[in-house]
């Protein structure tokens, strides 16, 4: 497939900073066979007759600045057939990490430096000594943003985190 054939999803809600998007760059320099096992989710554009990503706009990206004229038909599926709605899920659940990272275990069985060229924001370990000391004494809070369309929305998010025994504090802009 030419790769002239595909263009950015032009209403595509993600962005990627410079670094991420050199890393990512070198990635798919390094591995290009993984496009195989992760390949664009694509839709036809009825206006031009291109395809457009529905998941790994950032990867096409990443490949027409590594200049390729074309690429593999296995590189890319069409989901034409899903609805807008479909489509527009895919979008958001495509890119939502439900997981999270076990950062001993990346530690002891991994490189770090090589994960943080692979792109995974890794925390600072400090020394092992340093990293005893903390953990014995570490108090662990987490700050989320949550933008609210009504002060009724607002109020009631807040009543159902206090219910669930969340502490929490409301800040208005």
């Amino acid at each position: 497939m030419r790769l002239s054939e595909l263009k950015t999803n032009p209403t595509n809600p993600r962005t990627i900073k410079d670094d991420k998007f050199k890393k990512l760059v070198q990635s798919l320099k390094d591995f290009p066979e993984m496009m195989e096992k992760r390949p664009l989710v694509c839709v036809t554009d009825a206006s031009d007759g291109k395809l457009y990503p529905l998941g790994g706009n950032m990867r096409l990206k990443a490949l027409q600045e590594l200049k390729y004229k074309e690429i593999p038909d296995s590189w890319v599926m069409i989901a034409d057939d899903w609805t807008e709605e479909q489509r527009r899920e895919f979008i958001i659940k495509d890119n939502v990490g439900f997981g999270e990272w076990d950062w001993e275990v990346l530690q002891a069985d991994w490189d770090v430096d090589t994960l943080e060229n692979w792109g995974l924001d890794m925390p600072d370990f400090g020394s092992e000594s340093e990293q005893k000391d903390l953990s014995d004494n570490i108090e662990v809070a987490y700050k989320i943003e949550i933008e609210c369309s009504s002060e009724f929305e607002q109020e009631k998010l807040y009543n159902e985190l206090i219910e669930r025994g969340i502490e929490c504090r409301l800040l208005t802009l």
